[in-house]
């Protein structure tokens, strides 16, 4: 440490000190080192002409040191410890409802790894801290200015490479997070004072040696209280202290240790900057730090320091948005490895402390939730008191016996009581004796750890003991309940005024609403738009909430959107002002709603790892809620692309599902197709008969996945052949599909009978023919499952599948079914639980109804195939010979054949009964046509051949004598209809 000579002020400390390291280590050693390192530490920080006031984390003690300091020295200018690009944001806090944290966010990153974002600081701040006591001096005290001198949020992930990763293990941590611990999300906190232990050893043994738990109750039990009525020199010359301990004591970490050392140079080099830009003397100022960084060793440090060693880098190219978001004790405790419980308690102990020792804390004007400052009073203009020289208070501080806090047995008393009603209420079955075993416990438990007062810790642990016994009946514990009962978990507020204009935007679009959403809890809204139609557009802002927040922040009760229908009524469970948080940071990525979800939507389908499903996607919630056709025709131009580079049918089902959905959307709504959903039909159907033979025979891919390519091949079939595409190729690549699994193999066959290629017949005797196979009976249900999962893209199979489930329930005996049924029941529930309704809907088609009639029952595929014409056939055998009846279905309905020779232009009109002006007239159109005829008569199996024009007697019936059975069977067909 370079520096002027120590000073001595802390000459019989240290002599003191050397004789103990001498008398303990025996003989100079490193004990010596440090012990007399930590008052040249504290020497060198007193006697800065620049005072330097050492603070820990939200600390009641240093909130009560802060508050008395400023009123004595009423500084012209506060240094404080904050990023120093948060300063504009400070002014807001007014408008604010403490706790809130000051934030830094950056979505969109350049100069940082990708897989960082979004980036996220945040400084928490409390009533009962010393830099909110130091900000409201500021900010409300005329000539007084406020200088941030700390990094920059962007050198925060500039400096330090581990913020995104690096966690403290603690009690707080290791609990599973509250929604309200999660209010700061996954941001890396930047708190003024945070002074723990960095050496694990040195922690474990303060907590061992102070019968304490937790270092928040260490902290609670040997500094808040004997600080809290020590005068200025104690507090600082402790704390100076207290800070060069844990720093000389740190583990060897160089990177954190860099960091630690690179921000102060930061600090003073911004210190000196500024008073030497504006000529301030550096007795009217006060630095505000941690006492970690108060206790600097760095060659930088003083008004006097190094200056030209130490070069700041400049910012990345990361553009930073600034705001405030609601905190809350449980968010700072879980943020900063603090116990649960501790920041309540350090609230509860600052106002107890105001009214103990009537201290005037400084509040700012207009504050949410507090009085009416009277701290705002002018700097004097007189210059400032000559301050008396320092003087050694460590030495008396160290060697005082710790001063025995009376009980106060009326407090302690009424702890007792209000935990007993609190437990009560929650389910507990406590009563007046357990009030108090818990008052007579707490002095017991004070009494073991060497205390004459119990703690609110010692209280708490009192509670637990005597009356949570075995078991929690409600969903809090004691614990939990002592922590409210200590003040509870305050949750702060951001006011209207301070929020970004995209949250300002929604609530005033939501105002119809006629509900207070910025109050915390859940609101129900109910929105007739029948009725009033200016509640349209505050549903639509509800449903794009839902797409962009958290699920609980605008959660639907009744009413939905989809593309197409529109409700009429809908109502709505609001928590947005539990979910502020979320509604702020959207702010943070464009100024209205919309323009964050187009923004998304974009992010979601141009991103490295887009597929076309989440492309599809996004098309579809452009429609939804955007309503913004250009978008979708955008995004969907964009899916063609992603599609042609996908080499895998992972994401096949839900391709198929929103396609379907945006070709019955198009098809409603719209005259003609757009031109993206027409090349994405034809550029899908090449696609996946391509990839059709591979996803037969990939282990990879699951016969959902195969399926669902045969669906849009299948469903789409007709669209992709008017479009141009050629089936061939789908025939070639069923062809060349050689699946070796049961499933795939029966989904196969399904596929072949769609094209034709295998008859219904064939496939029953397949079916047949595995069970009848007592090798592949095991595996029988795997084809059970290929076959519900072709129901997707052959529906009509639906019959054949009961029939293939219904023959193994009837032909296989109960020593293989018993095995077999549960596979078979694990395997439809995995695999096809979303078209079993299908196959249900099919059995209760084809069983009987009621159960007596089973017995007498037998199934459509075991009764004898008819012919269907056989009937008809036997029924008009006799009056074939009567050539004239030929043509009477004919002259009884003329519009019909009227209709159909109009269609095919012909003019002649007709012709009365036994009129021979023109003979055969009325087969001139078979006789011009003969292949057509031929066609119908080899599809009836009639071989006869043409007549003789000259062998019918009557011409109306020339074609009925060449073809009787053709005659015949038509007219028996036409006479059933």
């Amino acid at each position: 440490m370079s520096g002027p000579r120590a000073s001595g002020v802390f000459t019989a400390l240290r002599t003191q000190l050397q004789e103990a390291a001498t008398e303990f280590a025996g003989g100079p050693d490193a004990l010596e080192g440090i012990l007399l390192g930590m008052v040249d530490d504290v020497d060198r920080a007193v006697r800065e002409p620049l005072e330097v006031f050492p603070v820990c984390h939200h600390s009641p003690a240093s909130a009560l040191a802060m508050a008395r300091r400023l009123r004595e020295k009423q500084p012209k200018v506060v240094y404080l410890e904050l990023c120093e690009d948060m300063a504009p944001l400070l002014t807001e806090l007014r408008n604010c409802r403490l706790p809130v944290a000051v934030q830094a966010f950056a979505g969109d990153i350049d100069g940082f790894p990708q897989e960082w974002a979004p980036l996220s600081v945040v400084a928490p701040i409390t009533e009962a801290s010393a830099e909110y006591q130091a900000i409201a001096y500021a900010l409300d005290t005329p000539g007084v200015e406020l200088v941030l001198v700390d990094r920059s949020s962007d050198h925060v992930f500039q400096w330090d490479d581990t913020a995104r990763t690096d966690g403290t293990s603690t009690e707080a941590e290791e609990a599973p997070k509250s929604e309200e611990a999660a209010l700061h999300g996954e941001a890396v906190g930047v708190g003024i004072g945070d002074l723990r232990p960095r050496f694990a050893e040195l922690e474990e043994h303060l907590l061992r040696h102070g019968k304490v738990r937790h270092w928040s109750e260490w902290w609670h039990q040997y500094v808040e209280v004997p600080l809290g009525d020590s005068d200025h020199d104690t507090y600082r010359q402790v704390m100076f202290l207290i800070g060069s301990l844990f720093r000389r004591l740190a583990p060897g970490d160089g990177d954190r240790v860099r960091v630690d050392e690179d921000r102060e140079r930061y600090m003073w080099t911004r210190m000196r900057e500024h008073m030497a830009a504006t000529g301030t003397d550096p007795e009217d100022c006060l630095y505000v730090c941690g006492a970690f960084h108060a206790a600097s060793r760095v060659e930088e440090f003083g008004v006097d320091g190094r200056s030209d060693s130490f070069t700041v880098s400049p910012r990345t190219a990361t553009t930073w948005q600034y705001g405030l978001i609601p905190s809350s004790h449980a968010a700072i405790e879980a943020q900063f490895g603090l116990a649960p419980g501790s920041v309540s308690i350090a609230a509860t102990q600052w106002q107890k402390s105001l009214k103990r020792t009537r201290v005037q804390p400084y509040r700012l004007e207009g504050q949410a939730g507090a009085r009416t400052s009277r701290a705002k009073r002018a700097p004097h203009a007189a210059a400032p008191a000559v301050p008396a020289p320092s003087t050694d208070r460590l030495s008396g501080f160290l060697q005082r016996p710790p001063v025995l806090d009376s009980l106060d047995e009326a407090e302690l008393l009424g702890w007792s009581v209000d935990i007993v009603r609190a437990a009560r209420r929650n389910g507990y079955l406590a009563s007046t004796a357990d009030a108090i075993a818990v008052f007579e416990t707490s002095i017991l438990l004070a009494g073991m750890r060497d205390r004459a007062k119990p703690t609110p810790y010692d209280f708490q642990d009192a509670a637990v003991t005597c009356i949570e016994k075995d078991r929690v009946p409600g969903r809090r514990d004691v614990r939990r309940l002592v922590e409210i009962m200590m003040g509870g978990d305050r949750i702060g507020q951001v006011g209207y005024e301070a929020l970004p204009p995209l949250a300002r935007d929604v609530y005033d679009r939501l105002e119809p609403l006629g509900l207070k959403l910025q109050q915390r809890g859940v609101q129900r809204a109910l929105l007739d738009m029948a009725g009033r139609p200016e509640l349209e557009a505050c549903s639509d802002v509800l449903w794009m909430l839902r797409r962009l927040m958290p699920a609980a922040a605008a959660r639907p009760i009744m009413g939905e959107r989809r593309l197409g229908e529109r409700s009429i009524q809908e109502s709505w469970d609001l928590a947005l002002g539990t979910h502020q948080r979320a509604l702020i940071e959207l702010g943070y990525e464009g100024v209205s709603i919309e323009q964050v979800l187009e923004q998304r939507l974009r992010r979601e389908a141009y991103g490295p790892r887009a597929t076309t499903a989440g492309v599809l996607a996004a098309v579809e919630d452009s429609l939804l809620y955007l309503r913004s056709g250009r978008l979708a025709d955008e995004l969907g131009t964009h899916a063609l692309k992603v599609l042609s580079a996908e080499r895998t049918v992972d994401g096949a089902p839900e391709v198929l599902r929103r396609a379907r959905t945006l070709l019955a959307y198009y098809r409603t709504s719209r005259p003609e197709l757009p031109a993206w959903i027409e090349s994405f039909v034809r550029t899908g159907y090449a696609h996946y008969c391509t990839l059709l033979p591979t996803a037969f025979r990939d282990e990879d891919a699951t016969v959902g996945q195969v399926a669902a390519m045969l669906g849009f091949l299948f469903s789409m079939e007709s669209l992709a052949l008017s479009l141009g595409c050629d089936r061939t190729q789908l025939e070639l690549a069923v062809a060349q599909s050689h699946p070796e699994d049961p499933s795939k193999t029966a989904l196969l066959w399904a596929a072949q009978v769609q094209l034709g290629t295998l008859s219904r017949a064939q496939l029953r005797a397949r079916c047949d023919a595995l069970l009848d196979n007592p090798l592949v009976v095991p595996s029988y249900p795997r084809y059970l499952n290929g076959f519900v999962h072709a129901l997707e893209p052959v529906p009509g199979l639906a019959d054949v599948v009961v029939e293939a489930v219904s023959n193994a329930f009837g032909r296989l005996p109960d020593t293989v079914l018993l095995p077999w049924l549960p596979l078979l029941i694990t395997t439809l529930r995995k695999g096809a639980a979303d078209l079993a309704p299908l196959l249900i809907r099919e059995a209760g088609r084809v069983f009987p109804g009621r159960l007596q009639a089973l017995d007498t029952w037998v199934p459509p595929w075991r009764q004898p195939q008819e012919d269907p014409f056989a009937a008809s056939r036997s029924r008009l055998t006799a009056t074939a010979a009567q050539a004239p009846r030929g043509a009477a279905l004919l002259a009884a309905h003329p519009a019909t054949c009227d209709a159909v020779a109009g269609l095919l232009g012909c003019e002649d009109g007709w012709q009365q009964q036994g009129s021979s002006a023109v003979p055969h007239a009325g087969a001139t159109l078979l006789a011009a046509h003969p292949a057509a005829c031929d066609a119908v008569a080899e599809l009836l199996g009639c071989d006869g051949g043409w007549a003789p024009a000259g062998d019918a007697g009557a011409p109306g019936t020339a074609l009925a004598a060449s073809h009787p059975a053709a005659a015949e069977a038509l007219e028996a067909l036409l006479a059933d209809a």
